[in-house]
């Protein structure tokens, strides 16, 4: 009598071999890491270095008082964009984040559908010039919804309008923060050699950087949700008490460089 033949046994039924195994394991903790350690852990930092956030309207109320207990000393906070747009939480973030004692500076998202010039109006009318804020800055990326790509001589003449009438107003050159997105398609002129604000994920960078992106995905205090952790680099002197200041020449931060040309005037006088 011939046996009868046994039924497979099914595909989940089978013992996943060693290398699936592995695969799954490394998945895993790729994703205890991604979620766990990452948004909790921070650079650690150099003499004249300090941990910064950069926030706008998308982390909604912002208590200030408690990213300050979180060892958070400094914030880049989005003022304006193109020509006509307020960040509608520009006002309330720029006189809490101060309150807290929170060192701060406004950014402006450049876009390719307005004059510079109108722009800087946009920027200057929000974020007038103020002595102990961080200098300005300037986010440069293709994204959004202006979908406007003009040559390359009408992106240039509009980016030295936007310099010179914010640089001219504040005293001090712009905080440059140019994406890849941008600089895949444009240069950036004149504001290649300004203090620049740089994204490398993790990893610390070469070079001369005044800010450095370190990721978007920090656990903060005070914020519901995860927002983009920097580092920003100042001088102790910055940061010193208004008392101390007074009774010595101040010595501005990096990211707060007098304008070249204001520099040059100096000199030559």
């Amino acid at each position: 009598m011939t046996a009868p033949r046994r039924a497979p046994t099914p595909p989940w039924r089978r013992p996943l071999p060693l290398t699936a195994i592995a695969v799954v394991v490394a998945v895993l903790a790729v994703a205890v890491w991604w979620f766990a350690w990452v948004p909790n852990t921070r650079p650690a930092l150099e003499p004249g270095e300090v941990h910064a956030i950069d926030v706008s309207n998308h982390q909604g109320a912002i208590d200030w008082r408690a990213v300050a207990a979180d060892d958070i000393a400094a914030a880049m906070i989005k003022a304006t964009e193109g020509n006509d747009y307020v960040d509608p939480r520009f006002a309330a973030n720029w006189t809490d984040s101060a309150t807290a004692g929170v060192r701060r500076g406004a950014y402006h998202f450049f876009t390719l559908c307005s004059p510079g010039a109108e722009q800087a109006e946009n920027f200057l009318a929000a974020a007038p010039p103020e002595p102990e804020a961080l200098a300005p800055a300037i986010d440069l990326e293709l994204i959004g919804a202006c979908q406007q790509r003009p040559p390359q001589d009408e992106v240039d003449a509009e980016l030295e309008d936007f310099r010179r009438i914010v640089e001219d107003a504040w005293g001090r050159e712009l905080l440059v923060y140019a994406r890849g997105s941008f600089t895949s398609d444009y240069t950036i002129g004149t504001l290649a050699d300004r203090p620049q604000w740089v994204t490398n994920f993790f990893v610390r960078p070469g070079g001369e950087w005044t800010m450095w992106q370190v990721h978007y995905f920090a656990n903060v205090a005070g914020i519901d949700g995860q927002v983009d952790l920097d580092v920003l680099r100042v001088t102790e002197q910055a940061h010193a008490p208004q008392s101390s200041r007074a009774s010595r020449a101040p010595e501005a931060p990096l990211s707060s460089r007098a304008p070249q040309s204001s520099r040059a005037s100096q000199s030559s006088g």
